[in-house]
């Protein structure tokens, strides 16, 4: 057995995991209680792995200490968040100016299709 490759492994281990603890995210679930932002879910041990950290700003280099760029949502309502602001981001009028409204009714003509 290699006892200094698994000495480094386990070093290396050990530094990744302090790394995380220095994270945003582990910051984040000490500074808030474990509740969305949005929804007011609940979160435990058991499924806190659902719980995420938003970025208000959405620059995720924008991490400061005090948590004031960040809050707690669950993994559906920050799917939510996102899409909110792609939608908005590419809504008509804004990017999509004089592309014409849709004009097809599959319905048009039903009366006579129904009256054959």
């Amino acid at each position: 057995m290699d006892h200094e490759k698994l000495d480094r492994i386990v070093g290396d281990a050990n530094r990744a995991a302090d790394a995380r603890r220095r994270g945003y995210r582990e910051k984040a679930l000490k500074l808030f209680p474990w509740v969305c932002g949005r929804c007011t879910r609940e979160f435990t041990r058991a499924n806190v792995h659902e719980l995420t950290v938003h970025h208000r700003d959405h620059d995720h280099h924008n991490n400061p200490d005090d948590g004031s760029n960040w809050e707690l949502l669950c993994i559906y309502c920050h799917d939510n968040e996102h899409q909110r602001a792609l939608e908005a981001h590419h809504a008509p009028g804004e990017s999509d100016q004089g592309s014409p409204p849709g004009t097809h009714s599959p319905f048009a003509d039903l009366r006579s299709m129904l009256d054959k």
